[in-house]
Parts: C-alpha cells; sequence; structure tokens
C-alpha cells in the first residue's frame, strides 16, 4: 500500500502517504492534500504505489515542494466543496492573496508548475498558472510575447513565413 496511515483512522489523525520526486525525493503529506491531483486522488484510492509510495517520475523535489504548498494550503477549502458556501471573506481574500504571493516566481519555477499540475492533473493549480502565463502577455505584440516567454527571435525564414500568415489571416491578429 503507498499510503502511511498516522493512525488507524479512529483517533482523528490524518492518513499519511509518501510521495516520491523524480530525484528520489520523499514527501510526507495529507491525503487530502495530495488527493487535490486528479492522478493522486485515484492511485490513493486503489491503494496504487506499492508499501514504499508514490513515484513521480516527471516531477523533481523543488516543483514538488512548490505543489505540495499549493495543495496543502487549498486542501480545506477543496474539503468544504471549494470553500464558496461555507468560507468567510476573510478566508476567500487569504487563499487570493495566497495565489498571488504563489505565482509571483520565477518564470522557469512557473514553467515547472504548469507542467506539473498538468501532468498530476491539479485543476485549480492549473488555472492559476495559466492565469499568470496569460496575464504575462496580456496586450503584447507576437514578438514581445516570443521574448516574455524566452522564446528565440525568429529566422529570417520564420519571420517570411509569419508575415505570409498575417496577410492571409490579417484579421484574425486585429
Amino acid at each position: 500500500m503507498a499510503a502511511a496511515e498516522s493512525g488507524d483512522g479512529n483517533n482523528g489523525a490524518a492518513r499519511m502517504v509518501t510521495l516520491i520526486s523524480s530525484d528520489n525525493t520523499r514527501f510526507e503529506v495529507e491525503a487530502a492534500a495530495a488527493s487535490l491531483s486528479r492522478i493522486l486522488h485515484l492511485t490513493i484510492l486503489d491503494g496504487g504505489g506499492g508499501g514504499d509510495g508514490i513515484p513521480l517520475p516527471n516531477v523533481d523535489s523543488a516543483t514538488l515542494s512548490k505543489v505540495l504548498e499549493y495543495c496543502i494550503k487549498h486542501a480545506p477549502a477543496a474539503a468544504n466543496g471549494g470553500g464558496a458556501p461555507n468560507a468567510t471573506a476573510v478566508d476567500r481574500a487569504e487563499l487570493e492573496r495566497f495565489d498571488n504571493e504563489f505565482v509571483n516566481i520565477d518564470q522557469s519555477v512557473l514553467y515547472s508548475l504548469i507542467m506539473a499540475a498538468h501532468n498530476l492533473e491539479i485543476e485549480g493549480l492549473q488555472s492559476l498558472v495559466a492565469k499568470k502565463v496569460a496575464n504575462m502577455i496580456m496586450g503584447k505584440s507576437p514578438m514581445e510575447i516570443r521574448r516574455t516567454l524566452g522564446f528565440p527571435d525568429p529566422t529570417p525564414e520564420e519571420q517570411a513565413e509569419m508575415n505570409a500568415h498575417m496577410l492571409e489571416y490579417g484579421w484574425a491578429y486585429e
């Protein structure tokens, strides 16, 4: 069984699971937090991962640490059905403040989070990082977007192809 249980369930102790990053770092986390990931939720339900934990071959330890920070903060709201009906304005404001600070990170870390959120199917985190990238490129020209996202400038051949595309589909660039 992949989960290491803390307690027998009768004493109120939270069920814990072990996650293993691609660089073999082990993380003990409450199953409720890990279950924000659709993939981990299904794995936990199936008792998968063996006795040693659940390996995550596509997520390094630095990224997994950041993902778990998000999951731990959002798990209580998720347990309350997303937090909307029972959450106070203060609770919602605190989560919003946390989210805004959470994505105020280096671009390479943001890209790692995008991949991890996608691979682990963490819907809220996917939305959060997508919103951050959208805000980064909003109102920018295609060349500014390329530079913002770290793409190299196009070669003369690529530029000619893009110009031809813009002429043919100019309405899409308005």
